[in-house]
Formats: C-alpha cells, sequence, structure tokens
C-alpha cells in the first residue's frame, strides 16, 4: 500500500482581544499591566497571531520582553521588564520563587475544606498537546495552595497561589480535585465548561523586589467575577 501524505491541519487562529492593555505602573525598568483575557502574552508562531501584550507594548516601549507568561484564556497581573539588566533580575527572582503570585477563580462545585493544598506532580500529555497531566512518576513536583473566598451551593470563590509554576498548573490541580475552573475549554467537563462564558481565572495580585532600588513593588487587579449575591461575605 503506497504511503499516503500527511494530513497538515489549518493552524489554530486566537481570536484577536478587543480590550486594551492597563498599564498599572512604569518605570525604567519594568512595567506592571492587566493583560485581558484573549490576549497573547507573547506572539504566536503564525504570522496571524502576531497579536500579542509584549507585540502591543513594543510600539510604545521598545526593549520590553516577557519574563513570565499567563495564558489566552487568563486575565490579569503580569511583570513586563524593559531591559535586558531588569529582565534578568526579574528571571532570577522567578527561579528563586520570590515573586508572590495570587489568583481568583470561581470552580465547580462546593469545596468543603475553607483552605488547603494541592501538591500533585504535572508534566505533558503528548498525545494531547498542549495539555499538561499529572505523572506521579514523572511528573515535576507542582504545589498550589487555596483559600475559600466565597461559597454557593454549585460554585465556589477560591484564592489561589501557585508555589510552582508549571504550565496549566492551576487548571489541572483544580480539575484534579473534583472542582474544574468554570469555562475551561481544556480540563473542565461539560457542565464546568458551559456554567461561564470565558476561563473564570484571573491573576489579581503580584509582588516582587525592583531590579534597581530593591523595594517591594505590589500590584492588585479585581477580578472580574465573583460568586452572585455573596461578593464580600465571608465563606459560608
Amino acid at each position: 500500500m503506497d504511503n499516503q501524505p500527511a494530513i497538515e491541519l489549518p493552524p489554530y487562529l486566537v481570536p484577536h482581544s478587543r480590550e486594551g492593555i492597563r498599564i498599572l505602573y512604569a518605570d525604567q525598568a519594568l512595567l506592571i499591566v492587566d493583560k485581558p483575557h484573549l490576549l497573547l502574552s507573547v506572539p504566536g508562531r503564525h504570522p496571524l497571531n502576531r497579536d500579542s501584550l509584549i507585540s502591543r507594548l513594543e510600539r510604545d516601549f521598545p526593549g520590553v520582553a516577557a519574563a513570565h507568561r499567563l495564558d489566552l484564556d487568563t486575565s490579569g497581573l503580569l511583570v513586563v521588564p524593559r531591559n535586558k539588566p531588569a529582565l534578568a533580575n526579574v528571571n532570577r527572582q522567578f527561579q528563586q520563587r520570590t515573586v508572590k503570585k495570587t489568583y481568583r477563580a470561581l470552580v465547580f462545585g462546593r469545596v468543603k475544606e475553607d483552605e488547603g493544598e494541592v501538591n500533585l506532580p504535572l508534566t505533558a500529555d503528548w498525545i494531547n498537546r498542549p495539555k499538561q497531566k499529572i505523572c506521579r512518576r514523572g511528573g515535576k513536583p507542582s504545589l498550589t495552595r487555596f483559600r475559600v473566598i466565597a461559597r454557593h451551593p454549585a460554585q465556589t470563590l477560591l484564592e489561589l497561589h501557585p508555589i510552582t509554576g508549571r504550565s496549566h498548573q492551576l487548571r489541572v490541580h483544580m480539575m484534579a480535585v473534583g472542582h474544574p475552573i468554570l469555562g475551561c475549554d481544556m480540563y473542565a467537563h461539560p457542565r464546568a465548561l458551559a456554567a461561564a462564558p470565558r476561563l473564570l481565572l484571573h491573576a489579581c495580585q503580584l509582588s516582587l523586589r525592583h531590579p534597581i532600588s530593591g523595594g517591594e513593588l505590589t500590584a492588585h487587579s479585581p477580578a472580574p467575577f465573583t460568586v452572585a449575591g455573596l461578593s464580600g461575605q465571608r465563606p459560608g
């Protein structure tokens, strides 16, 4: 039987977010910005996926570079160094895990514990790329701490602290403990996916040391979602 030519799939073209980037802090060393939902952190490989947070910022801030990323579907805070020395310093802080990141997520179901942690190793799911999966043998150590902000019979608003920074860590960890993030088209079951028009995950706080002064910088961005009728209430 003759070898059949490989079928080349069309490239995935990401939707173009019309929402602007909010700049919360700016100096000669770095920016702290609020990335909108459905905007790539860095340009994609395909020419039609060039639109990204970095490519937009380059127009007004030449020399910016990505020290870390948020998924296309995730909104919230990113620190963006403006030169190579600042990039090296911020990269070192991420490697030493001294950068503190806090997320808000609305998850499926009622989380019983007021706080806790998910300690499950992660690795790439090569058959289903770009997904990740739990792998107790060859996975990289991955730790997420969580705290309940508010509860609803069918949903829970969580504060999430990723101690490690693995790809898709928060999404996979929440799915693994039975509480997938609402609107997640990669890991949520159909009911959780249909419960929201977007991934309800937002990077709401970021703290790091300024690469020149050494002083602590902390930025806040409120999540654009909450549990209906329970905003501001204690966990119930």
